[in-house]
């Protein structure tokens, strides 16, 4: 940037990681440089080489098994070849990261303001009076509401939005030079998003910080970056200002990592993948007007789940939550019902209360015209092999000690549906069917990407042959194109099997191309429900409009 100090110059970065005598190269050539003030966005696929190159910088990596070559020059240093010791000072002082997992980097036994403290006590010379306002003062800064509650609260006690609040004034407590925000917007809902976002720039302008911001969304790069920098494999493949990128994009793999995400305009039946681009084979089939047959196969009436918060001297409770608050709504057989709403208004309490995880206060539950809202045990069993639940996180749903192919496997025999070689033969079926090879059926879960995981998830969820499928955030921890191949396969799926689908996310473009129809959910009752089109393009509701405002 023209006038602007240059901060970072990275020059033939190499990086190859070594295990079990086997060397796998995740960085091949890459060189950027980057300025004071200005905010460059990096893209790509998970494992395209983003995070590893900037944990790189200050020396993240495990230096036993990863080979780091190249220069990095800060500010006119050469820093990739200083020792442990004389890095450190640049970690958190000069360069400073916000990661993708608060919940993960932060210490659970630690109170938040605490945690920050350890920073400036590190890299400053402030008192221990000091330094505990200067945390309030940063707390404030980064609009955490009642910043001395939060000083004293543990990680547990936060939400996750404001944990990456925490995470960001951590990142800048000790004035940066370079700012690194690794994925820092992941799982957050949209107007959480807006607010990081906002932040981040604010935080740019008034300190003329140089930052590194990594993402899979592409919605937000275009929002908030400069230049754009496209990783693929190691390599950089396009890079530029993020006008020339998204709206002129040289390259197949960009032209497909930009096309497979939901835009407003898309009437496509499918959404092309960065394959289908990388292989010339980029389908334009027009969306086409569906008929949805009337058949009611999920009712809820009158539904309420309430959560005791608060009690007296004597242990009563004198308050609750209302996670789910007086809902009704209807899903017809072969109908996508996609629920929207902002973190903490009730998504996956409704989704666990469709699939009998938890039973309700009051209401009615209506499956296939029987009221199953109070059953149990063999009914219980019945009904859940009817209805499958597919969680946001595949890795942690799957036992990391079973072949996937036995994963898919053991609940056909739990129900004794067949016999094992009839229950083998099913699971190479659903393998096929969810775009898995027959070789996978031997691998364990850490072995595949988290696309994949998502698929054997859903593998797992078909083996029962399930009417209804209850998604839960399933594509909010994917990268685009991932998240591009799993719709298709939930839209495949239910035009070969007429699968009802309950689709709850945060992602209101992807909810906007999948569904039939779409509810919106705000302290706990659906303040909206209509098709697609008329929610995002005429919407009634004042929060609805405030939630499609999040994203323009």
């Amino acid at each position: 940037m023209e006038g602007n100090q240059k901060i970072l110059d990275v020059n033939h970065l190499k990086i190859t990681f070594v295990s079990n005598e086997k060397a796998s190269t995740a960085v091949q050539d890459l060189s950027f440089d980057l300025y004071a003030g200005e905010i460059l966005g990096i893209v790509g696929e998970s494992g395209s080489g983003k995070s590893v190159s900037v944990l790189s910088l200050v020396k993240l990596l495990p230096s036993n098994k990863s080979n780091i070559k190249g220069q990095i020059i800060f500010k006119g240093q050469e820093i990739s070849s200083l020792s442990e010791n004389e890095i450190r000072e640049f970690r958190g002082k000069k360069i400073a990261i916000i990661f993708q997992e608060p919940m993960s980097s932060l210490n659970p036994t630690m109170k938040l303001g605490l945690q920050v403290a350890e920073v400036l006590a590190l890299h400053t010379e402030l008192s221990k009076l000091e330094i505990k306002e200067k945390v309030i003062s940063l707390f404030e800064k980064v609009k955490l509401p009642d910043p001395i509650r939060i000083f004293n609260a543990y990680p547990h006690q936060a939400s996750g939005g404001q944990l990456q609040r925490v995470m960001i004034a951590m990142a800048i407590s000790a004035d940066p030079d370079v700012l690194i925000a690794d994925e820092p917007t992941t799982a957050l809902d949209v107007t959480v998003q807006k607010e990081i976002i906002n932040l981040l720039r604010e935080i740019q302008k008034e300190y003329n910080t140089a930052t590194i911001f990594i993402s899979h969304d592409l919605n937000l790069v275009r929002q908030l970056c400069d230049r754009v920098m496209v990783m693929h494999k190691g390599n950089v493949v396009e890079s530029g200002s993020v006008e020339e990128i998204f709206t002129n994009p040289t390259e197949p793999y960009t032209k497909g990592l930009i096309a497979c995400r939901p835009q407003e305009n898309f009437h496509l039946n499918r959404l092309p993948t960065v394959q289908d681009f990388l292989n010339n084979s980029v389908a334009i089939d027009p969306k086409l007007l569906r008929e949805i047959d009337n058949t009611e196969i999920l009712k809820i009436k009158n539904l309420k789940k309430y959560f005791p918060s608060k009690k007296n001297w004597f242990g009563k409770v004198i308050d609750y939550t209302k996670a789910v608050d007086d809902v009704s709504f209807q899903i017809r057989k072969g109908e996508i019902l996609g629920l929207v709403g902002e973190s903490g208004c009730g998504k996956s309490t409704l989704g666990k209360l469709v699939s009998k995880l938890i039973s309700p206060d009051e209401g009615k539950i209506y499956f296939e015209n029987q009221d199953v809202s109070k059953i149990q045990d063999d009914e219980l069993r019945a009904y859940r092999k009817k209805v499958q639940m597919i969680f946001q996180d595949p890795y942690g749903s799957l036992n990391p000690r079973m072949k996937i192919g036995e994963a898919i496997i053991e609940p056909i025999l739990s129900h004794r549906m067949m016999s094992k070689k009839q229950a083998e033969i099913r699971m190479f079926d659903l393998l096929a069917q969810t775009g898995l090879a027959k070789e996978h059926a031997n691998r364990y879960p850490h072995q595949f990407s988290g696309g994949q995981r998502q698929r054997i998830s859903i593998a797992r969820a078909l083996s029962l042959e399930p009417r209804l499928l209850v998604c839960d955030e399933s594509i909010s921890a994917l990268d685009v194109s991932i998240q591009a191949q799993v719709i298709n396969l939930l839209l495949d799926l239910r035009d070969k099997l007429s699968l009802s689908i309950l689709f709850i996310a945060h992602d209101l473009a992807a909810v906007r191309f999948i569904s039939d129809q779409v509810a919106v959910m705000h302290n706990g009752k659906i303040v909206e429900i209509a098709k697609p089109e008329m929610i995002y393009n005429n919407p009634q509701n004042e929060y609805t409009k405030k939630l499609l405002s999040a994203v323009q």
